[in-house]
């Protein structure tokens, strides 16, 4: 029989720092998919308040803490980035374990959002992208979730089977900017 051995989707790959920036994984506990069932959404958010003490995240927001953050997904939808959720919500909403299913980076340093901006189109101004607020958009050709954890760091989710590319299309935005300012 075969040994099997976990490893994460950036194993050996992350981390990367240049210039102001660094580029590391992200390995939570548990990533949970949560859908509210038709009608439950108002019950999902009270019931994840009083189980966590966060509500269901509105459009485009995140809500909760670096252990356990709810991140939008979708209409009544979120992942729960973090600690493991227990099986209380499943009398209002479809649980399900997604922890080997993404790639997840912290990219972090004063150019943070200048690095990405090279990559994704949606708008990363201070002003109108702040701390909380997420986006699903492209990144590069791959579809990704952008959220905004701190002033200038951000975390980044792909599919695994793209963790890979995304860590060379971030390190190269990296290195060109980073050239940028040497000149």
């Amino acid at each position: 029989m075969v040994d099997l051995i976990a490893k994460t989707a950036c194993d050996g790959i992350l981390p990367v720092s240049i210039g102001s920036v660094t580029l590391s994984e992200v390995v939570p506990d548990a990533v949970t998919s949560l859908a509210a069932y038709k009608g439950q959404g108002k019950v999902l958010s009270s019931e994840l308040e009083a189980a966590h003490g966060m509500k269901m995240p509105a459009p485009n927001r995140s809500t909760g803490k670096a252990s356990l953050r709810a991140v939008w997904a979708g209409p009544d939808q979120a992942m729960l980035i973090g600690t493991a959720i227990g099986g209380g919500l499943s009398f209002c909403a479809s649980m399900t374990d997604q922890s080997d299913a993404w790639a997840i980076v912290k990219l972090d340093g004063g150019n943070a959002a200048d690095v990405l901006a090279r990559l994704t189109p949606i708008d990363l101004r201070p002003s109108q992208f702040k701390r909380g607020h997420t986006a699903k958009t492209d990144l590069m050709h791959m579809m990704a979730s952008i959220t905004k954890t701190g002033a200038n760091t951000f975390e980044i989710m792909v599919f695994r089977s793209m963790a890979k590319t995304l860590v060379h299309d971030l390190t190269t935005a990296m290195e060109s900017l980073a050239a940028r300012d040497i000149a």
